[in-house]
């Protein structure tokens, strides 16, 4: 609760990760991945309620073992590689019982997102917006980027002049740790971005994003050796 406002926060994880199976309870620093993410929702100080969406008996088992709430099973057909990021939030949502204000959606594969940045989002949300999300400054500058012509010839994403990274526009991208929006206003948009979306800015050494087994092994290492 915050501000009178409850929150109800939803992990999201399917299994089927062609990618890399088994991803989302693969063993980071000898716990289950998705553990971590638990642990940061449940020491945050607003969400009122934690809930897992997962249609994986794997991963429901081990969220349960945790101590994360799994109040229903996500049909198959919400765990499609084709199903839309939001639909299984909006199903969520519609599949409990009682009503929240806010609702903050954290994925399993930002295991170094802490409680404090998911209390940050949501107070930056609740400073008058209707959605905020998570992001940090990526590795490589869009203005730096190039699309490649049937001929070799290098064509900038993006126009700029600057020579130097340091004259280069900040420019920050999703880094997938924290959303968070009204929930009526989530129900209506079907979408934590739209134009009024504010940013809650993270430092890439929390952002990383696990996509394959050389994330997680990053992810280990940063773990293992951060002070305790």
């Amino acid at each position: 609760m915050i501000k009178g406002k409850s929150v109800l926060g939803i992990i999201t994880a399917r299994g089927g990760s062609k990618g890399f199976p088994g991803k989302n309870i693969a063993d980071l620093a000898g716990k289950p991945l998705i553990s971590y993410t638990i642990t940061a929702g449940k020491n945050s100080k607003y969400i009122d309620r934690l809930i897992l969406s997962s249609d994986d008996e794997d991963i429901i088992r081990v969220a349960k073992e945790v101590g994360c709430e799994v109040p229903f099973v996500r049909p198959a057909e919400l765990a499609l590689d084709t199903t839309p990021g939001i639909d299984p939030v909006l199903h969520a949502i519609n599949s409990i019982e009682g009503k929240y204000d806010y609702i903050v959606l954290l994925q399993p594969t930002s295991p170094l997102r802490t409680a404090e940045d998911i209390d940050g989002a949501i107070k930056k949300c609740l400073s008058g917006h209707p959605a905020c999300v998570s992001v940090s400054e990526p590795d490589k500058s869009p203005f730096w980027m190039y699309s490649i012509t049937e001929t070799d010839k290098m064509v900038p994403i993006l126009e700029s002049k600057a020579y130097r990274r340091q004259d280069l526009p900040k420019i920050f991208a999703l880094n997938g740790a924290v959303y968070v929006a009204e929930t009526q206003y989530l129900i209506d948009r079907k979408t934590f971005i739209t134009e009024e979306t504010v940013a809650y800015v993270m430092p890439k050494i929390r952002s990383i994003d696990i996509d394959n087994e050389i994330d997680l092994k990053l992810c280990g290492v940063i773990i293992t050796e951060r002070p305790r």
